[in-house]
Formats: C-alpha cells, sequence, structure tokens
C-alpha cells in the first residue's frame, strides 16, 4: 500500500474542500503548527471554507501528481488504519488503478465489508450501480470521488461499534473485468480521545501530555479543551494537526514544569462538536517523582573460583530509599539507609554475573549494576554423539564444556589429534561416511591455565564383513588346510564352498574348526584330507546383518596340487636345479676370460650350469645335434678329432616365477657345447 502525497487530506470540509464530493484535500497554511501557540478557545474558530475555484485547481494538481504515483496494473491505495468518534462520520480516501489496455466504457464500484471475495457473500457498503446495500448501512454511505477518475473514496455516516472493521473496494469494468483489491482500510470507531503521558513526570523536568483526537469526519469538527491546567507552572496549550497515511488527528498538547505538589493533580482533554451533543473525555493522573540518585559504587571486577569479594554501593534519597542489592530477579540484601554492602564468600561460576544495586523509594527508583567475573578450570567434557553407527552413516562428535575463560578443546584417537577448537566451548568432528577404522575410543581434552579436563566417548561402527588378505589355503601331500579370517561386526557366519563338489561347510561341520576371536576378526579353519581333485577350489563367505561377501582362496603356490602329488622327489629336484643355478653364477665368473667362437651364441645373462660329472656325449654336425651313440666325425677337411663336453647350456625362462613344481625334462631348451 503506497503513501499518498504529503498534501492529501482525507476530509472534506476542511479549508480546501468546503463541500462534498471532496476525493483529496491540500491542507492550507492556516493550519496550526507546533509553531503556532493555540489557545484551547481558538480551535472552533478554524476556517472551514475556500472558494470553489481554490478547490477545483487544488484537486486538478492533485490528480495530476496521482497520475503519475501508479498506472498501468491493478493496484489500490487507502490508509491501511482509520479511526472516527462514535456518532460521528468518516472519509476513507481511496484511489484505484487498472491495465490501461482495458479502456472501460464506464467504471463501476461497489465496497465490501470484512472480506473482499464476493464468493463469501460479504456485507456490500456501497454499490455504485445500485443503491442495494447491507441494511447495517442503509443511509449511512456515498462515493465522495469520481470512479472515472480512479477516485474511489468512501464517507460512512452515524458511525456505531457494530461497523469497525476492514474495509475493500472492488472496481467493476464490466464483463470478467472485475477485481478486489487487497488493500483495505481498517476502521476504528473510539468513544474518548487519547492522552500520552510520559513514562516518568520527574519534579524540575519539563513534560508535555498530549491529546489526540480523530479528525476523519469532513462534516464535523472537533473542538479540543484542556480542564485542570491552569494551576501548573509555566504551562502553554498547543495545538496542531497531523497526518499518517491517510489518517488526520489533532494533536492537542499541554507543556509545563513539574513539581512536587502537581502530585495527583488530574486533567481533562474533552471533545466536543459544535450544533450536536456530543462530548468525549479522557483523563489523566499526575505522578511526579524525586527519584533517588546512586552517588558511588563498586566497580566491577575479577575473581578466581573460591576467593572472596565485597560489593558496595551508597545512594542519595529524599526520603531515605530502600536499597537493595539483587542478580537478575534473586534479592541478596535489602535495607533502608544511605549505604549497603554484599559479601560473597567462596565464590564459584553461578556468582558469574550481573549485580544491581536498585535504590527505591515512594517517589521514585534508580540502579546500577557492575560484573563480576569468576575465573574456573574446565568442567568436564559432555559428548554428545551417537554411540553404535553403520558403516557409511554420518557421525558427528560433538563435544562440549563450561569454564572461563574459554578453554582449548581437542577431540583426539589413538594419541592423535582429530580436531581442534581453540577457546570455544564446543566442537564438532563430522564423519561424513563412518567405516570399519573410524571404530574405537575417543577423548574430548578441554584446557586453560586454570586445569584440565578429558572425557572418552567409545564409537561402535557395524560393517559388512570382510575378508582379510591372510585368508587362502596350503596344500600337503594328502591334505588342504584353508584359512578364512573375517573383520565383521556384528560377528559373521563363516562357511567354506566347494563348488566342485558341490558341498558348504559351516562352522558345525567337523571339517571347519573355530580358532581365535580378537576383537572384529573371526579366524575359521578348513581341513580336507584323501585324494584331492587338481580342480578343487574353495570359496570363503562370510555373512551379517550388513551384508555378505565371498573370496576364492587361493592356494599358497599356484601348482600347489600338483607339488602334493609329486612329493618329497619334486622337492629333492627343485633344490638341485637351485644348487646349480649357484654354480653356474660362479662358474661364469671365473670364465668372463675365454674367447668365445664365433660359431657360437651366447644369450645375455645365460642361465648355464658347469657339470663335471655329467658329460653328455653329444656330437655337433652341419645335420644337428647327435647323441654319443651316433658318433660321427666333424671335419670340413682331413682328419677328425674328437669332441669333449665342457659347457652345459640350459634355459630356466619357462620355469614359473611362483615357487611351483615343474618336471625336469621341461626345462632344457638347448643344450651348447664348447670345443677345446
Amino acid at each position: 500500500m503506497g503513501s499518498p502525497p504529503q498534501s492529501w487530506h482525507p476530509l472534506p470540509g476542511h479549508p480546501a474542500c468546503p463541500a462534498l464530493p471532496c476525493p483529496a484535500w491540500p491542507r492550507s497554511g492556516a493550519e496550526p503548527t507546533t509553531d503556532q501557540p493555540l489557545s484551547p478557545s481558538l480551535l472552533p474558530a478554524l476556517p472551514r471554507s475556500q472558494p470553489t475555484m481554490t478547490l477545483t485547481m487544488a484537486l486538478s494538481l492533485l490528480w495530476v501528481l496521482l497520475e503519475g504515483v501508479a498506472g498501468g496494473h491493478w493496484g489500490a491505495w487507502m490508509p491501511l488504519h482509520i479511526s472516527a468518534f462514535e456518532g460521528t462520520c468518516v472519509a476513507v480516501p481511496c484511489r484505484f488503478d487498472f491495465p490501461e489496455e482495458l479502456r472501460p466504457a464506464t467504471v463501476h464500484g461497489l465496497w465490501y465489508y470484512n472480506s473482499p471475495y464476493p464468493k463469501n457473500y460479504p456485507p456490500v457498503v456501497f454499490k455504485s450501480r445500485t443503491s442495494i446495500v447491507h441494511e447495517s448501512f442503509q443511509g449511512r454511505t456515498r462515493l465522495l470521488g469520481d470512479l472515472q477518475t480512479h477516485n474511489c473514496s468512501l464517507l460512512i455516516t452515524h458511525l456505531s461499534p457494530e461497523l469497525a472493521g476492514k474495509y475493500y473496494f472492488r472496481a467493476d469494468l464490466g464483463g470478467y473485468n472485475q477485481y478486489t483489491y487487497s488493500d483495505h482500510s481498517n476502521l476504528e470507531i473510539v468513544n474518548k480521545p487519547t492522552i500520552m503521558v510520559p513514562p516518568v513526570v520527574v519534579e524540575g523536568a519539563e513534560v508535555e501530555l498530549r491529546c489526540l483526537v480523530p479528525d476523519n469526519c469532513p462534516e464535523m469538527r472537533p473542538v479540543v479543551t484542556w480542564q485542570g491546567h491552569e494551576e501548573l507552572a509555566e504551562q502553554t496549550v498547543q495545538a496542531r494537526l497531523e497526518e499518517t497515511d491517510g489518517n488526520w488527528t489533532q494533536m492537542s498538547g499541554v507543556r509545563f514544569l513539574p513539581s512536587r505538589r502537581d502530585h495527583g493533580r488530574t486533567l481533562a482533554c474533552r471533545v466536543t462538536y459544535t450544533n450536536t451533543t456530543f462530548e468525549f473525555e479522557d483523563r489523566a493522573t499526575l505522578d511526579v517523582k524525586y527519584e533517588p540518585h546512586i552517588v558511588e559504587m563498586t566497580d566491577s571486577l575479577e575473581a578466581t573460583e573460591g576467593a572472596s569479594v565485597v560489593l558496595a554501593c551508597t545512594a542519595d534519597a529524599s526520603p531515605v530509599a530502600l536499597l537493595t542489592w539483587a542478580q537478575g530477579a534473586a534479592v541478596l540484601a535489602e535495607e533502608p539507609g544511605t549505604h549497603l554492602e554484599l559479601q560473597l564468600y567462596n565464590v564459584t561460576p553461578a556468582h558469574d554475573g550481573i549485580y544491581t544495586c536498585v535504590a527505591e523509594n515512594v517517589h521514585g527508583r534508580a540502579n546500577r549494576s557492575l560484573g563480576l567475573t569468576v575465573f574456573y578450570a574446565p568442567r568436564p567434557p559432555v559428548i554428545n554423539a551417537s554411540g553404535v553407527a553403520v558403516e557409511g552413516e554420518p557421525v558427528t562428535i560433538a563435544c562440549s564444556t563450561e569454564s572461563n575463560p574459554e578453554p582449548i578443546l581437542s577431540l583426539l584417537k589413538e594419541r592423535r589429534v582429530l580436531a581442534t577448537a581453540v577457546y570455544e566451548r564446543q566442537l564438532a568432528l563430522d564423519l561424513p561416511s563412518v567405516t570399519h577404522e573410524d571404530d574405537g575410543e575417543y577423548w574430548c581434552v578441554a584446557e586453560n591455565q586454570y586445569g584440565q579436563q578429558a572425557t572418552a566417548f567409545n564409537l561402535t561402527v557395524e560393517f559388512t564383513p570382510i575378508i582379510l588378505p591372510e585368508s587362502r589355503c596350503t596344500a600337503g601331500r594328502d591334505t588342504v588346510q584353508c584359512i578364512c579370517a573375517v573383520k565383521a561386526n556384528p560377528e559373521a557366519a563363516v562357511t567354506f564352498e566347494l563348488p566342485t563338489r558341490n558341498v558348504s561347510l559351516n562352522e558345525s561341520a567337523r571339517e571347519v574348526a573355530q580358532t581365535e576371536r580378537a576383537g572384529y576378526a573371526l579366524t575359521s579353519i578348513l581341513t580336507l584330507r584323501g585324494e584331492l581333485d587338481s580342480q578343487l577350489y574353495v570359496l570363503c563367505a562370510a555373512r551379517n546383518a550388513h551384508g555378505a561377501r565371498r573370496r576364492q582362496l587361493h592356494f599358497h603356490h599356484a601348482n600347489s596340487l600338483m607339488w602334493a602329488k609329486v612329493g618329497p622327489v619334486g622337492a629333492v629336484v627343485a633344490f638341485a636345479i637351485l644348487i646349480a643355478i649357484v654354480c653356474y653364477i660362479s662358474q661364469t665368473r671365473k670364465k668372463k676370460s675365454v674367447n668365445e667362437s664365433s660359431s657360437f651364441v651366447q644369450t645375455e645373462n645365460p642361465p648355464v650350469v658347469y657339470s663335471g660329472d655329467l658329460r653328455p656325449s653329444l656330437h655337433k654336425s652341419e645335420f644337428g645335434w647327435h647323441p654319443a651313440s651316433d658318433k660321427r666325425l666333424l671335419s670340413k677337411r682331413e682328419g677328425s678329432l674328437d669332441l669333449d663336453v665342457d659347457y652345459a647350456n640350459i634355459d630356466f625362462a619357462k620355469l614359473s616365477t611362483k615357487d611351483s613344481y615343474t618336471l625336469t625334462e621341461e626345462l632344457a631348451e638347448y643344450a651348447e657345447i664348447r670345443v677345446k
């Protein structure tokens, strides 16, 4: 709801608007102001008419101003609150607008009481199309403005208490172009003026009492007078007209210098209307105070917990004041006089706060406050968090304490600081998604220069089973032993699955033995005996309330089942091969000076084994290698040479990188023989 131009006055019949209808009326300079002392007897003499030409010019200027205020949309302005005396009248100033493109040939309107919605059938206050209105408003309402110029000002006469309430305007542009504006006026009907008395009237301090009179009736002008003010010291009466958002009020004030003899004096503000019997009056009784004055008091002070302090207060008052020491609403000491002491022994944090000395007598009251600060060590921290969480859930660990000065707070886990707050009484650690690693004991430590306190807190994290890396199978000669190590909370049920045998074994099976439980860790052992299947593989499955995990258990060696079948013989062969490799490396270092024949090619770092006992009789010819039984002469010229084996070159490149068993006949790729 916008504010009207300051020159508006809603009352036809006032200086610039002597006749009805009048939608808006500027106040003339002849109105009383705060700079114009006015005797109550002069109020009825205010001018009540101006030439018609002055009114016409003022209205024309006003509407030019309004045209620039709002336009082109559905909108209305009227005072939110407006008041008038019972039995008089009230003019509600109103201005409305609608979209320019509608351009209706004729604009109609109506006023509703207490509801803007036609479907609720609210009482009709005024209707431009017909004279049919609610019986409560029969003969009481008429339109002051011209709807064609967007002026919807309304006059209501013969006011009675039941007419108080909300008033809404509805524009009718024809057809479906009807709109009830949400802006409305609240009409208040009163039966007496309002006297505004200062909250405190002190001897020797000038005060002003004000009488507020609603002046919103264009047909009747109030006359305001004071009674009982004649004997007040240095008294003057002033009157002025005030406007607030379209609601006009006559204010008459009496200013004076109070003294003790004025205490209990009654002043009356009376309102009358010329040529009527209406009379409205309000009364006020003066309460002049001679207030006490506090002249001396202990300054604010600091103390350590356990110390003693003394608070003193001195006041000057007439008569003697009642002195009181209080902390908040609690009275700690009280007695009449000019001086009062409050002794506090063995102070604690409960003594920390504001202390007030109050001096009071029959004429007034004075008070002054001081602050007592008590320093103390932190109290044991309080941890606010859920003790149990499921993995993946967010958890906030909040730690708080009380101390003065404020402490340094720290949250620790396993002696590792997770969060710190300096000079704070609260600390929070947010774990957006807890894991099993967050499970454990947390400590909140609070400390300042006066001491230290700590509190422990256990966080339990429930999580899906985890199959640990040490889970595996180991094959013996005629047995296979499988270990399944699981970590879970709550404890998991462990099962061994043998898909090739279509068998599942749990802890109740005789082949499964439960071993130690360490915290959340559980170890199960499966032992299989008898003939072993080369296709055998084992699955470890663990399940609890939060889920299940399964994993194939790898054998300690990739070909461990083959090792089990080969047995001790395979182990001896592997050991022999290892010795041969060591010997080869040693021999190679001794032979670095020997010139190599171009007829032979030696691979980089060849795995050569020197053998003094094993000398295979092989001969090399242009046709290839031949055993000794097919002895041939190798010569391209005359003669022949007997050949002796000096080196044997064996390639172990195909040997598995893992320590698994392989047949000896699969290791040799070629042999190289040197001629001495």
